[in-house]
Formats: C-alpha cells, structure tokens, sequence
C-alpha cells in the first residue's frame, strides 16, 4: 500500500506540474500575441535622423516611414508611439522589447531574417556612390585606396571595403554628406532614396550621385519584427497591402522622395 501510495503522490506531482508549464506557455503565447493590440499602442523604432525616412522638421518627427507608420498606426485602431535608437542598436531593441517594430529602411536579408520576421515588402531601395560634381572619380571602381564615409554593418559600407577603400566609420547620412562636403572624404555608398530626398532639401548642392547597381544589387526594404509575434505580423502585412493597394504608399513615396521607389 506505501508503494502505491508513493506513486499515486508522483503521478499527482507529474499532472500539477504539466499543467502549470502548460498554464505558463499560454500565458506567454497570449502575451506574445495580443500583448500589441490590447496595449491600444503601435511602438516603431527609428534613427530619427535618417531623412528622408525619419527626421525631425520644424521640432516634429516626420518622413515617409514615420507617416506611413502613422497610416499602419491607423489602419490597425492603434496610437503609434515612437522610439529613436541608433542604428547599431536598432534591431537589438526588438529582442528588449523596446518597441513592437522596427521601420528603418532596413533591408531584407536572410541572414536577419533567421532571428526576425519582416513585413510584406514597401520599398526597393538602389545604392549609388555620392560624390563632389568635380570629383576624379567616375565609376565605384575608382575608389579603391581612398577615404570613403560609411558603415560596415551595412551593404554600402562593405562594398566600399569589398573595393579596397579606406572606409571612415560614420553612425550615419547626415555625417557621411557632412564628410565629403569638407572634403575628409572622396564619397560615400548609400540609398539613392536618401539623396533624392537631401536634394530636394538642398536643391543647389555641389554633390552628385554615380551609378552603384553593378557594385551593390537592388535591395528590398521591409518592417522587422519579433518572430514571437505572428499575428502583428499578419495584421501588418494585411494594412501595408490595403495601403500599397489605395495609393498611400506610392503618394508618401512621391511626397519624400520626388519619385515613386515603391515598385522593383
């Protein structure tokens, strides 16, 4: 009868245990799943210093993944609440949960896409080589032993090492264009989307852009978000395609960057 009293006790320890673990991981599924929605809120991450994507303007944060986070905000009844980070922090912050998702012209690659999820895609972003109108170089090529402002976290940045430049780390845009225009350094590999949208700002600028889609192939942008959130994920893509459908996307991409880089 001890025996079988014993084991009764066990089998009893075995079911309890089952069904707090269980209790446990529903728990955080349901946090992982409606914790977003039911929060009423939509945190983005962001530079914030980053035009024409996310930037401030006469003291409010605007650009076009601000206010298309704003149309996201809207299509899925929830208020968007910004977080500004640094870029080699960014993506870091999905994993603290600092914000839900990031949007941050970050683009797709595969081997961020085994620790995230992205969005369905909004942008094709195109690489070009920023240069001075008077420049000696011509062509990417051109670079190989010269200073060249960039980011080897990023594709632009590892081409210009791929090309055997002397690349000066700069944290982003605004201090690579501040750095060829006195001159501390002959270019810079980044987005023709952000140049489009500095030249608009400063129409009258002694800098130009080189073709780079040899050096650099076309890459594809897109929100990122934790892999543990499948249903912002799904409610994401579903506003993104209803927002590409309507002409929202096409407009905000006009409104920043003076041409449509929505399409491939």
């Amino acid at each position: 009868m001890h025996f079988r009293f014993k084991k009764l006790l066990l089998l009893a320890a075995v079911v309890v245990t089952g069904v707090t673990l269980a209790a446990c991981g529903n728990h955080q599924a349901a946090n992982n799943k409606d914790n977003t929605i039911q929060s009423g809120k939509l945190t983005i991450g962001l530079e914030g210093t980053y035009a024409p994507y996310s930037f401030h303007k006469d003291g409010k944060l605007t650009g076009f993944e601000v206010e298309l986070s704003r149309d996201l905000a809207k299509e899925l009844g929830l208020k968007p609440v910004f977080v500004q980070s640094k870029w080699d922090s960014l993506i870091a912050g999905l994993d603290s949960h600092k914000y839900d998702a990031v949007f941050n012209n970050v683009t797709v690659s595969a081997q961020r896409a085994k620790s995230y999820a992205y969005t369905t895609p909004y942008l094709y972003s195109k690489s070009v080589l920023i240069v001075k109108k008077d420049s000696t170089i011509k062509n990417p090529a051109d670079i190989k032993g010269l200073k060249i402002a960039g980011d080897l976290t990023t594709e632009n940045g590892r081409a210009a090492q791929r090309l055997g430049a002397q690349t000066v780390a700069v944290p982003g845009f605004s201090e690579a264009i501040s750095l060829i225009e006195s001159g501390q350094v002959k270019g810079a590999f980044n987005s023709r989307e952000a140049f489009y949208g500095f030249k608009q700002a400063n129409p009258n600028t002694d800098l130009t852009t080189l073709d780079a889609s040899k050096e650099i192939p076309t890459q594809t942008v897109a929100g990122v978000l934790s892999k543990n959130n499948p249903e912002l994920k799904a409610k994401l893509d579903k506003a993104l395609k209803k927002l590409e459908a309507n002409g929202t996307v096409s407009k905000l991409s006009l409104q920043f960057f003076g041409t449509d880089v929505t399409k491939k």
